[in-house]
Order: structure tokens, then sequence, then C-alpha cells
């Protein structure tokens, strides 16, 4: 388990991280959103207790990371995959990692496969690609089998396969009791990923809580009904606290009720309904809408390209 108490950073006159209070559960992966600059690595950076917090504090699995006695054990990161000396092998790199930890060499073997890293093991990292990178940077987070797994931005640079198997992993990490806290700036795969979500920006907490939750509480919620009696439909649901927009000659577009209560109604007229159902935005959406006043480096001017 991950606890963020009044997490505070400044650099001089900059507030990094300003009171950050949340926590990350075993059992699900939880996902770390943020605009960039909205503190994300400096908060990850604190959690690994490499930078110090102004104030505030964190534990990991119930202490302070430092006083850990296995470090490797009780948290596996990747903050930076490259982190290696390109002259170095892969394997050569594990098997160095592992001697400081006490992991021997077949926990290095495992955790090579375990990777894809199996036909390369043996090569200079420094001709490797972005995505066997951080396949390297991935395999040393496992290396320790650890309680809890951190991960900033773990799927930049793989393919389609790739992200699948990443994917896949923090699932099987979270169902075996991991913590599982990764950063991710690809809202689609976070959706298909993450439980639970930490949105922050500026430094502050945003949003604590389940994917569900975020996009509900942060979007509208539309039920689209297609019948070829449509305008007689709308009549029949019009009513103060109902919103109905025309979407097409057949499809309304309605907020303000349920799709049983349009449903019934329907059914009640002898409407014929060949469509209905609940569109929801999606988390890309709702991502851009609760952070909108958070965004420090926007784009403008696409309408002269």
């Amino acid at each position: 388990m991950i606890e963020v108490e009044n997490l505070t950073k400044r650099y001089g006159d900059k507030v990094a991280v300003d009171g950050l209070t949340f926590s990350v559960a075993p059992g699900v992966v939880t996902g770390f959103l943020g605009p960039n600059g909205a503190g994300k690595s400096t908060t990850l950076r604190m959690i690994a207790a490499l930078d110090v917090p102004t104030s505030g504090r964190v534990r990991v699995n119930g202490r302070d990371y430092r006083s850990s006695p296995a470090p490797m054990a009780e948290l596996g990161l990747l903050l930076e995959a490259k982190a290696v000396h390109p002259g170095r092998s892969a394997r050569d790199h594990l098997l160095a990692i592992g001697q400081t930890a006490g992991i021997g060499k077949a926990r290095v073997n495992e955790v090579i496969e375990m990777v894809g890293l199996g036909d390369v093991a043996r090569k200079r990292v420094g001709g490797f690609s972005l995505g066997m990178g951080q396949r390297v940077g991935i395999a040393v987070a496992l290396l320790g089998r650890p309680r809890t797994v951190v991960m900033d931005e773990p799927v930049n640079g793989l393919d389609p396969e790739g992200v699948r198997w990443i994917r896949a992993l923090l699932r099987t990490l979270a169902d075996e009791g991991c913590t599982v806290f990764y950063s991710s700036h690809l809202m689609s795969e976070m959706a298909q990923t993450a439980t639970n979500l930490i949105v922050i920006g500026r430094g502050r907490l945003i949003a604590c809580s389940t994917v569900e939750q975020f996009i509900a509480k942060t979007t509208a919620t539309s039920v689209v009904v297609r019948s070829p009696e449509a305008a007689r439909l709308r009549g029949l649901l019009g009513r103060a606290d109902v919103r109905i927009a025309p979407d097409g000659p057949d499809l309304l577009r309605i907020d303000g009720i349920t799709p049983e209560e349009v449903g019934t109604i329907a059914s009640q007229a002898g409407v014929p309904v060949f469509d209905l159902r609940v569109e929801r935005a999606s988390l890309e959406e709702a991502f851009m809408q609760a952070t909108h006043d958070s965004v420090e480096y926007g784009a403008t001017g696409l309408e002269n390209l």
C-alpha cells in the first residue's frame, strides 16, 4: 500500500507538489494522471525516496521506504527505463543489481524470460530500441518480487503486443495482491487497464476514485434512442427536467432520464424502438474536462495549419 499525506515539494518559488493526500490500495491497478507539469514525476520520485519532501510524508507498505531492510522486495520501480550503462548487457545489468540485494542468477533468468528478453539478454543495452529498453527497466522493477510496483509510462515505446503484455502484467500483479500504481498519457490504455485513478493538476489532487466514478462525475451521460417515430417519442418525453436533442431523422439524444424510463414510456405508447443505449464520455474526454484549468503547456493556432 502507498499512503501519501499532505505531500509538498518546492523548488525555490515553484511549488511542484502542493499538499497531496491519497492512498493506493493493493489488489487493484491504480492509474496516475495529470497534464505535463502537474507534478506526477516529482510525486513518484518522492514515493521512491529519490526526492525529499518539503513537507508531508509517504509510507510504502506501512513504513518509510528508506527504512526498509529489503528495498527491492518492498517497492519495484520503473522511473527511467534506460538508466543503464549502454555498454553493459541486459543480463549483466540485472545480475549487478541483483547482487546488491542478494538476488541470485535464477531470479535474473526468470525475469529475463518474463519480460521477453531471452534472445537479446547478452547484447549491449546501448543498441536496444526504446521498447526493449522499457523491458529492461520492467525486469529491474520485478527483480525483487516486490509487494508494491510503481511505474512511470511503462508502455512508452512498446509495440501493440508489448502494450497488451504490460496490461496483462499489471492486472496479474494486482490479482496476486500487489499494490500497482502507474502513470500514462495513453488514455485509451489507462481506461482498459486501471480500476482506480489518482488525478492531479498543478501539484494538487483533482480526483481519487474509480475510473467509472471519475467519468460519471466529470462528464454528462446521455441516453440515445433510435425510433422511426422519433418526433412522436420526443413529444411523449417532453418535460422540464428532460433535455432532448435530435441527432438525425430517427435518433434522439436525451439527458435527464434513464433508459428504463424511455423504454417504459415508448412501450406504453406503442412507439417502436430499434436502439436504446446509454452513451458515456471517454476517459480522455473526462480527463480533458477535469484538468482544463490545470494545463501549463497548451498549444493553440491549429487553425493556421
